[in-house]
């Protein structure tokens, strides 16, 4: 017989009234049966204990169902990077599309099997039996050059919440910074160290050497110039990485920049013995850009040309109408650049003849200013060189108006007379 716990109880209190009830009518029938009753009822009253049939029993004996976890429980498509749900027996019961993008088809699969990282695991592991949010960042996941940061945090009793943040451009960026500090250290430090000793020098043995000291003083006057050129184009590189998510919106008529331009390099190409073309497109559409910055990508370009182009050779700045945008080059006929240094010469401080760029007054910043202002505009930077032919480097400046664009895609091709390199 089945009596649950507190019916039971109130049970017993109706047949101690009933015992009552008959000793004091004389009914000794009535009171014994409720007495036998209640007796029979009493065993197991204050410990919610019960009889229970052999079925009963057996039911009771059957394992729990297991939890139902539905995959769509908390939504994890609204989240932008990967995560996954996992349970406590490592299975994986959820995962949104960048998830699968990340590892593949992982619902129902082991969590073991879909990440297969010995840090990843080991966290999950910590996650599981202590219950408790952990944080990991892991090195070449899913693909090499790839660091990610895990983040897990306990959803309920039964599931985790496994959540991937690419953080591969925030460390890049942050070796990038270091890198820059030091370079731009190293770069301040030896015109710093050369000044120094000049001052020693001449405080001592030269100090009465008239000879000496105007040609100490002559190179102390190249090294601050250099520091200074140094200090300025840092201070302009991060201007234009300030403004660079800012697009330029000013129509600038390109044709008239370059004349004024042209107007100033002439007594910097008169003193290298260049002769400086400008080969113009006539009519070009106005160009959205910020004068001031295109001006400085021309002085950059056309400065480099003159160092780097040889002594009396020409050198060519060409404007012509392309699509959506203007395509710009400058090209010089020096000793051109071989191929394994083209693609790391808009690095900062990068140089080909470190000593020689030096010499001429480079700073290592020049193309790397050049390609910041560049994508500021939304137009694109190209580099072609031949050994022994010469060096071009070209870009694009959107138009003004309801042909203006992204510039996206290949830069294109550039004019006739420079197709050579």
């Amino acid at each position: 017989m089945l009596v649950e716990y507190p019916a039971r109880l109130y049970i017993v209190a109706g047949l101690l009234l009933l015992i009552g009830f008959g000793a004091g009518t004389g009914s000794q029938a009535l009171a014994f049966v409720a007495a036998a009753v209640a007796v029979m009822l009493l065993p197991g009253l204050f410990t919610r204990q019960s009889f229970v049939s052999s079925e009963e029993e057996d039911e009771e004996r059957e394992p729990a169902e297991p939890v139902v976890l539905p995959d769509d429980t908390i939504g994890l498509e609204v989240l932008e990077d990967a995560a996954l749900v996992v349970t406590t027996e490592h299975d994986v019961v959820a995962a949104n599309s960048a998830a699968r993008e990340l590892l593949g088809t992982v619902p129902a699969e082991d969590v073991r099997l879909a990440i297969r990282h010995p840090v990843a695991l080991e966290a999950v592991d910590i996650a599981i039996s202590e219950r408790s949010e952990v944080v990991r960042e892991l090195d070449s996941f899913a693909a090499a050059g790839r660091t990610y940061r895990l983040r897990i945090a306990p959803i309920d009793e039964h599931r985790l919440l496994m959540n991937f943040v690419d953080y591969s451009q925030v460390r890049a960026t942050e070796r990038m910074r270091a890198d820059f500090v030091a370079n731009a250290s190293h770069e301040l430090r030896t015109p710093l160290a050369t000044v120094s000793g000049f001052i020693e020098t001449l405080q001592g043995a030269a100090a009465d050497d008239e000879a000496a000291r105007t040609r100490f003083l002559g190179l102390m006057n190249e090294e601050t110039s250099r520091m200074t050129r140094l200090i300025d184009d840092l201070l302009s590189l991060s201007r234009v990485e300030l403004d660079k998510s800012m697009r330029p919106r000013t129509r600038t008529d390109l044709l008239a920049l370059v004349d004024e331009f042209s107007e100033t390099v002439e007594l910097e190409a008169d003193a290298g013995g260049h002769e400086f073309i400008v080969d113009a497109e006539a009519n070009l559409p106005p160009v959205l850009a910020d004068r001031d910055q295109i001006f400085q990508v021309l002085r950059n370009l056309v400065s480099n040309a003159f160092k780097y182009g040889g002594s009396g050779s020409p050198v060519t700045l060409s404007l012509r109408r392309a699509e959506n945008s203007v395509l710009v080059s400058v090209r010089d006929e020096g000793e051109g650049i071989l191929p394994e240094h083209i693609p790391r010469l808009t690095e900062r401080f990068y140089r080909v003849d470190a000593g020689r760029s030096r010499r001429l007054g480079g700073t290592g910043l020049g193309l790397a200013i050049v390609k910041h202002i560049v994508e500021r505009h939304r137009g694109k930077l190209e580099i072609r060189s031949e050994p022994g032919v010469g060096t071009v480097v070209s870009f694009t400046i959107p138009l003004a108006g309801p042909l203006s664009g992204e510039a996206g895609g290949a830069l294109p091709a550039l004019p006739e007379d420079l197709r050579a390199i």
